[in-house]
Parts: C-alpha cells; structure tokens; sequence
C-alpha cells in the first residue's frame, strides 16, 4: 500500500527525516516508535501530503508523493496529534461539516454521519458542544471525523495521548475494527499500545528508521523478554 524510498525532510541544518525507506502493506496496522524528535511526526506530514519532502519519495496506492499529490490527498486521511475539532459546535455538527467537505448530497451526508455516531459510540452525546465531552471521547469524535471521506489509508498520530487507562483500552478495540477496512499508520509513545495494535513496528532513532519487525521479532532480537525493555535498547543505541 505505501512504498517509501529514501524519503527525507531537512529544516536548514537539521535533518529530521534521513533517507527513509520502507514498506508498510494493505491492511496493517504499522507503528511508528521513537522518542521525541526521532522523526516520526515529520514522516507523518510528509506521508499525508503536509509537508514536502527535501528529497526522495513514496507511492501511497500506486500515487506518487511528488508528482501525484492530489490523488493520494483522495484516499488517505489523518486524525492528528492535537484533537481537531470545533469545541462550540456539536458532535453531530462537527461531523456534518466535514462530511459536507466531501458530499454534496445530503442524504449521503446524513448517512455517513450517523453510521460514524454509532460506530464510535457518539449518538448519545451527538447533541453536546463538542467542548464539553471529555478526552477519551473527543478522541473518537477527532477519528471518526478522519473516516468520513472513507480513506484507505489513515494516519494515527498519538490517538490515546493523554487519555486514562479505560478510555485508552476503549479506543484501542475501535482501532482494532478499523483495520478491517484500511491500512493504518500509528505513532504513539505507549509501548504497550503498540504491543497490543500493531502488526508490525518502525523504530527510528535521530531520523533514521533503525529496526523493523514484529514484536516478537524485535524481543528475539535484542534479547529482552519485554518489548519496553527492547524498544530502550534499540532506541538507545545500545544494540
């Protein structure tokens, strides 16, 4: 599904993203670790057509980043690290704008929108300012609004940042279905809910991609029997 060679990001004299390249396939969930600044934000942008490249490029469904921009933006959505909504609007509202985005007709609207407010449990709160819902459900609200236009390939950056462990667990089984329907790509500084989604898991480490692998792949690898324990020490040189 997403092809990336030698894909790189330089602001001045840093480079954020160094010559990555990578294969992530339909269907998957794939993560992407690494501590502040490694670069897994910046690759994010770059992927979801954000930010341009400084150099090298990838294909999302056969599109080209740089010369296909357009078509990839037709088939790929991402719900960001900050919650992107409209805190005095309602859910339903919220909902309605975006799909207005993308559908004119507005029976089509009426019924993206409510088969999301069920999907993510929304339609008792479907009527509250969306300021007023706490974290975990502003969360789903901000995803379910990235699955209106019914991506094939969508972009998770930090989804459960700074939820409680319930809502966390919650939003992990949501993410879980969604993989049915799509490939997606997660960024998350929580070992555990990379252990329990992804399929597969990047590391990258001063822009650089440095391992990929199964957990268990990655454990074997550098011999720990916890995958924390593994991710410090590949992310710390130490390997």
């Amino acid at each position: 599904m997403i092809s990336i060679k030698n894909l790189t990001k330089k602001f001045k004299d840093l480079c954020a993203v160094d010559s990555l390249s990578l294969d992530i396939y339909e269907g998957e969930i794939f993560a992407l670790l690494g501590v502040n600044g490694a670069g897994k934000t910046t690759t994010i942008r770059m992927l979801s057509c954000i930010s341009r490249p400084t150099s090298g490029n990838a294909e999302i469904d056969g599109f080209s980043l740089k010369k296909q921009s357009a078509k990839i933006k037709e088939i790929i959505n991402i719900s960001p690290q900050e919650t992107a909504i409209a805190g005095n609007l309602t859910v339903r509202e919220n909902m309605e704008f975006i799909a207005s985005l993308y559908y004119k007709d507005k029976k089509i609207i009426e019924e993206k929108v409510k088969a999301l407010l069920k999907d993510f449990s929304l339609e008792d709160v479907a009527k509250k300012k969306a300021k007023l819902l706490s974290g975990g459900m502003q969360r789903r609200l901000s995803i379910a609004m990235a699955l209106v236009s019914a991506p094939k390939v969508l972009f998770l950056d930090e989804p459960t940042l700074g939820l409680d462990v319930i809502a966390r667990k919650e939003l992990w089984k949501q993410i879980e279905e969604l993989k049915k329907k799509m490939t997606i790509i997660l960024t998350t500084h929580y070992m555990e809910e990379a252990e329990a989604l992804a399929d597969r898991i990047g590391i990258m480490v001063k822009g650089k991609l440095v391992e990929v692998g199964t957990v268990a792949e990655l454990k074997a690898k550098t011999g720990e029997e916890k995958f924390e324990d593994a991710f410090i020490k590949i992310a710390g040189g130490k390997l």
